[in-house]
């Protein structure tokens, strides 16, 4: 199938982050052969990164392998749905840092795929127990 590239990572590469941008570009390039794709939520998200150039987004995205549009389904709705839900009830006990509806989202598109290359382990482990999980 393939991995889905959490909105992070592209920052990094996109940005040259002098702290992630290799050990970020390093992680796609080892999945690429897999299969590399982006949820909607993340195509949005980059819109500052390219001062809403969608001509320039698109060509760092095909450069790096990451295919897009992938359809949200009806699946990524009800699992979105569930899995914020299990977020909000935790979160009310204090467990769990805030995180934005956006990552939600992009778990739960995940998780119909090989799983998720990100950053930010905890934040999708937190929310989503049995998504395989990438790391630089």
């Amino acid at each position: 199938m393939a991995w889905v590239v959490d909105t992070c990572l592209l920052i990094d590469v996109a940005e040259a982050d002098p702290t992630f941008g290799v050990a970020s570009a390093k992680l796609l390039d080892t999945k690429r052969t897999d299969g590399l794709t982006i949820c909607p939520v993340t195509y949005v998200e980059l819109a500052p990164v390219f001062s809403g150039d969608q001509t320039a987004q698109n060509e760092f995205l095909f450069n790096l392998g990451v295919t897009w549009p992938e359809a949200w389904s009806q699946a990524d709705s009800e699992e979105a749905h569930r899995a914020w839900h299990r977020y909000v009830a935790v979160r009310r006990t204090d467990k769990v840092p805030k995180r934005p509806l956006a990552d939600i989202l992009i778990g739960a598109f995940a998780s119909r795929f090989d799983g998720i290359l990100t950053r930010n382990k905890s934040d999708f482990r937190n929310v989503f127990p049995s998504l395989t999980i990438g790391v630089p």
